[in-house]
């Protein structure tokens, strides 16, 4: 797959990549006066769960990753592996509950070895693992599965933004590193049609 300077995939790449790592951010979650609520699959409030809008967003990225016909849009792949940040009790499910859908449509168990933290052994292990993997994580935390994926061409943005549930980060395998792109995932209503980047601090002097 070829990018362009922005960080765009290229419409012109191949149907299938030998191995690229696809970053999502878990889907909608409450606000911090609880509204709108967080909701389990059996309909009970839960403040750790997905909100409604957030269990659409998870039913739609069935379509997105794997569709009925066809095959995904141009930068994302069918993947062979799913991951979601690993939870106990008192502590957030939307990343695992993010992926279950997308998990059972393809036969798989989502994999949660591993929780907000152990960024490096889950790098560790997307970097040997071949083939297309997705996974879902927290916004904070996402940056730093990047950083130690190794040599990433071009940089990605230093932070995730608190308001966007709607892009995908790939990173596909290129040699010793990794070429970055961003895809838009355009699945409900608000969804941006452009990438994260970062802000140039007020008062910088850009060239």
């Amino acid at each position: 797959m070829t990018t362009t300077t922005s960080g765009w995939p290229d419409a012109g790449e191949p149907s299938r990549t030998e191995h690229v790592v696809m970053i999502i951010r878990h889907a909608e979650k409450p606000g911090h006066a609880g509204i709108p609520r967080g909701i389990t699959p059996e309909g009970n409030f839960d403040r750790h769960s997905l909100t409604v809008n957030g269990w659409i967003r998870a039913g739609a990225l069935v379509g997105l990753f794997a569709p009925s016909r066809g095959e995904p849009p141009a930068g994302l792949y069918r993947p062979d592996t799913v991951y979601g940040t690993a939870y106990e009790n008192g502590h957030s499910k939307r990343s695992v509950q993010t992926v279950t859908p997308l998990a059972a449509r393809l036969g798989l168990d989502v994999v949660r070895r591993y929780a907000a933290g152990d960024e490096a052994h889950l790098a560790r292990e997307l970097t040997s693992r071949p083939g297309a993997t997705v996974v879902a994580w927290n916004h904070e935390n996402i940056h730093r599965i990047a950083a130690e994926l190794g040599e990433v061409t071009p940089a990605p943005p230093a932070h995730w933004p608190r308001d966007r549930y709607d892009i995908v980060w790939t990173f596909t395998r290129n040699g010793n590193g990794w070429r970055f792109a961003q895809v838009p995932q355009m699945l409900l209503p608000g969804d941006l049609p452009y990438p994260i980047v970062d802000l140039v601090p007020t008062g910088s002097v850009t060239v």
